[in-house]
């Protein structure tokens, strides 16, 4: 299977695994260093964590290959876009619901200076 030889185990627990487990925790992950205004740079280190453990999983529940430099590197990547995505989001909806008179929404992922 080339999904197989390339994710370090089965498509569908890859993405199963990692989407459902994993990005639910990634996202929460993004959603909670907003809340607590830490800065961006340290969704990277989390989301690292994150695949690491998806790996351990897919490695000890599906059989799939532990050290996979490419299914790490996908996992990561999916997770860390998830993560910053969900930080983005949060961090716009705060400033905008934090500090009203300041800032307004400006689409769904920004916001700008009142006029």
């Amino acid at each position: 299977m080339p999904g197989h030889a390339l994710l370090g185990a089965s498509p569908a627990a890859f993405w199963g695994l990692t989407l459902l487990l994993f990005g639910a925790a990634a996202i929460a992950t993004g959603r909670a260093l907003a809340r607590h205004w830490r800065p961006l740079w340290q969704v990277v280190p989390y989301a690292l964590l994150l695949a690491m453990g998806d790996r351990f999983l897919l490695f000890a529940l599906y059989g799939g290959v532990l050290l996979s430099p490419s299914g790490y590197a996908a996992a990561a990547a999916v997770l860390l876009v998830l993560a910053l995505l969900a930080y983005r989001l949060t961090l716009a909806r705060r400033m905008v619901r934090q500090y009203p008179w300041l800032y307004e929404s400006a689409g769904f992922w920004g916001w700008r200076a009142r006029r």
